[in-house]
């Protein structure tokens, strides 16, 4: 039988794991033999892409032959020259893609469906741009999960006892961070309130350390550091040494370079701040207080960092739980997610058996409408507003409809825009527009035509919307899926031998 398989598609390191014949998750090791892979990707010729510690390794050293840390670009049209050719952050995850599948054919044989993870704040050109990716690499997969979520839904099956009431997850990896408040019902994991942050993580603590190297060497020496005098990948190094000592000394163009935990920890401060502080809001979002909160769930490499643990406790008035490899926990997860979502009959009874219980409810990261002309009483006057279909915090899936009409007689079409907030913003000035087309009417129309606009919100996050004159039937369907799009296009990698 094909192996379901999940895969937490990381910032700095990925991850891969599947239901072993226990109906346990289980992580897949890379041909080193480790349970992580460097999310790198390196051209060591014109159709050969390398992925893992050797890509790694060359980026911090030649970095124009080598690209990583693009995770933070999905969905965005960023390009990453390796050896004078550009990919997009898209084409470059289906690198790394397509090496885990390939660890996890070695390792289990056929691989069946397969879920990706990605931050709970990712707008909807990331998530479609992840599920491309998995389709580039030659994935079967129909659905993606939010990364705290899976480390939730982890945690939850891997309790002993029966887990029962509120909990928050707290996930800072390589790139993003995300919290998330939940209430858990045994091996039920239900989403009350999630928040992200993009671009804040590992990666952002290691330019802060390679400043602080920077500017005590200029102090020692009054000359300036080159840029692969002390690269990213060895601020990595240092930084993960100063969560396990108090200080540390770099070797740096012959220098010795002093660092202690206390000033990594002030570099860093505003970072954590500012996490603390959506920790506090997502609490509010919530409706809850911390004394509601049983436990606190880790996530991410970033969260071994003893001033995160410390500002973790200081939030939830309580210590966080991290029972297993903090790395590991959302790969697992999403095992576990891919098991419950897909085809039971690839599942032995004994997976059956471990996995029957288990039931996720997501809910919307974001507030979702569409530009429409309402009466200011106050003014007098016709203006324009975004009026809210789908509000965040609403459980998926779900599909809302809702009626608008035409302003004037005669009206030629319709606008059909799809908006996308953080919070129920009516002003069209403060929300961003993921899609702008029109409905076409008949000539001749009267005023106060009624045109049905719906929004249907998968399992994936992932927006459908049509617009429907009623008299006539006329409709403008909008696929906000990437599997629809006129992107990037398998054969495009498959040109590329991924090593």
């Amino acid at each position: 039988m094909a192996a379901f398989i999940g895969i937490d598609l990381g910032t700095t390191f990925s991850a891969i794991a599947t239901i072993d014949d226990t109906g346990r998750p289980t992580i897949i090791h890379n041909e080193d033999g480790e349970n992580i892979t460097p999310s790198c990707v390196v051209g060591t010729s014109s159709d050969v892409m390398e992925v893992g510690e050797f890509a790694r390794r060359q980026w911090g050293n030649a970095p124009e032959t080598a690209a990583a840390r693009f995770k933070r670009d999905m969905g965005s049209s960023e390009k990453y020259p390796i050896n004078g050719q550009d990919f997009s952050p898209t084409q470059l995850s289906s690198f790394v893609l397509k090496k885990l599948a390939a660890f996890a054919a070695n390792s289990v044989g056929e691989v069946g469906e397969a879920v990706v993870t990605i931050p709970a704040n990712f707008a909807h050109e990331a998530r479609d741009a992840t599920m491309e990716a998995a389709k580039m690499a030659g994935l079967n997969i129909k659905y993606i999960i939010n990364e705290p979520t899976a480390a939730a839904l982890f945690y939850a099956f891997k309790s002993g006892e029966e887990l029962g009431g509120v909990y928050a997850v707290y996930d800072l990896g390589g790139g993003t961070f995300d919290v998330s408040i939940i209430r858990v019902d045994g091996h039920d994991v239900e989403v009350l309130a999630a928040n992200g942050i993009h671009k804040l993580g590992g990666d952002d603590f290691d330019s802060a350390l390679q400043e602080l190297v920077r500017s005590k060497f200029k102090e020692a020496t009054g000359g300036d550091l080159e840029s692969d005098d002390f690269t990213k990948n060895e601020a990595e190094e240092e930084k993960k040494a100063l969560s396990k000592r108090k200080n540390v000394t770099c070797r740096v163009a012959r220098q010795m370079i002093d660092v202690s935990r206390t000033e990594f920890e002030e570099l860093i401060s505003t970072y954590i701040t500012q996490a603390e502080m959506l920790c506090e809001a997502t609490i509010d979002e919530a409706g809850i207080t911390t004394s509601d909160i049983n436990g606190v769930f880790l996530a991410g490499g970033s969260t071994r960092i003893p001033l995160v643990n410390e500002s973790v406790t200081k939030v939830f008035g309580q210590e966080p739980v991290s029972t297993v490899n903090v790395d590991e926990v959302v790969a697992l997860g999403a095992a576990l997610y891919a098991a419950y979502k897909g085809d039971h009959s690839q599942l032995s009874t004994v997976q059956k058996n471990a996995i029957q219980k288990i039931k996720v409810s997501e809910s919307a990261g974001k507030c979702f409408g569409t530009i429409s002309i309402g009466h200011n009483t106050a003014r007098d006057q016709a203006e324009l507003s975004n009026s809210i279909l789908i509000r965040k915090g609403e459980k998926i899936p779900c599909s809302v409809t809702e009626s608008f009409y035409t302003v004037y007689e005669g009206q030629e079409a319709v606008s059909c825009k799809v908006t996308e907030s953080t919070s129920a913003e009516t002003d069209p000035r403060f929300v961003k527009i993921i899609h702008d087309g029109e409905l076409v009417l008949p000539p001749g129309r009267p005023a106060q035509q009624e045109v049905k606009v719906t929004f249907a919100y998968d399992d994936n996050q992932i927006m459908k919307c049509s617009f429907v004159d009623v008299d006539t039937g006329r409709e403008t369907v909008v696929d906000l899926s990437m599997a629809s799009s006129d992107g990037e296009t398998s054969s495009e990698i498959d040109k590329f031998l991924v090593e």
